[in-house]
């Protein structure tokens, strides 16, 4: 694989209180439509036990993954889900959405999830919100015969040349977007071609990862780094003797400027001025 940029998770705190690692790009939209990956990972329930209490969201899309733990959700559209460690959940916000996230009180072994937020197109923005969840249907997986394996969690994907292998129970991503959960054993190794997509991302949260980078030099990224991907080159993932874990982040850049204010994402700081009074008001409901 070669590698354009590479950028690194920083410590922030979200929600009540809870730490996380965070990888934004709000200004010059490089990883369009990807907008933001927060990672929370802690064995230690103080870094994220306060949870994230009701907040609003207008003109983005979350996409919550857990892999430990599990949080559960609420929101004015009366839905109430357990998110688990395997789970996925994905809510295409659009004029409003009002929602929580809680610690749940039997997840006692700590907590590792993202969310990722993808930009809307502005004829989006305004329309009803969606909901989807993997609640009551496994994400789809292959394991090919060289340690690798990938979990669809978004889209289709596949190994060795064939994109179209397994679909994820989540699709209509914004931008196409489609994100995998790809586990590599010890110099376990695997082949995705993505050169349908324009955008790809790779988040490494476990491991290390060797590559080529823009010059044509060989490189090493570690847990917490973000690398951006030539979507045209094959994707040829080799762990080293400890392993790795990572997610790939595919799509299409929808190519609008945007305002950006706390959990909305609109195209003009009028219509951010708008959000804020429409929630103010009440006009996105309330959990009940």
């Amino acid at each position: 694989m070669k590698v354009l940029q590479r950028f690194s998770a920083l410590p922030a705190m979200d929600g009540d209180g809870v730490n996380i690692n965070r990888v934004s790009d709000f200004k010059q939209l490089r990883f369009d439509p990807y907008l933001m990956i927060d990672e929370i990972k802690s064995d230690d329930e103080q870094d994220f036990i306060g949870g994230f209490p009701p907040h609003p969201h207008r003109g983005v899309e979350t996409f919550t993954y857990i892999r430990k733990g599990g949080f559960e959700h609420r929101d004015q559209m009366g839905n109430v889900k357990a998110i688990r460690a395997g789970d996925v959940q994905w809510m295409s916000t659009g004029r409003g959405v009002v929602h929580s996230e809680m610690p749940l009180a039997d997840a006692k072994e700590g907590l590792h999830g993202f969310q990722i937020w993808l930009n809307m197109p502005a004829k989006d923005k305004m329309r009803a919100p969606i909901y989807q969840d993997s609640c009551d249907k496994a994400n789809p997986k292959i394991v090919n015969e060289h340690g690798a394996t990938l979990h669809a969690l978004a889209g289709s994907w596949g190994f060795n040349h064939n994109p179209d292998e397994i679909t994820a129970t989540i699709e209509k991503l914004a931008g196409n977007g489609a994100i995998a959960d790809v586990s590599l054993a010890p110099d376990g190794h695997g082949i995705v071609n993505l050169e349908r997509f324009h955008t790809v991302c790779v988040y490494l949260y476990q491991g290390e990862l060797h590559y080529v980078d823009a010059q044509g030099l060989r490189e090493s990224a570690g847990a917490g780094q973000l690398l951006v991907l030539d979507a045209l080159e094959l994707c040829h993932f080799q762990a080293e003797s400890n392993g790795a874990g990572l997610l790939i982040l595919a799509g299409n850049p929808i190519n609008e400027s945007i305002v950006q204010m706390g959990p909305f994402v609109m195209n003009t700081q009028a219509e951010i001025d708008q959000a804020v009074r429409d929630y103010q008001q009440g006009l996105f409901g309330q959990i009940e």
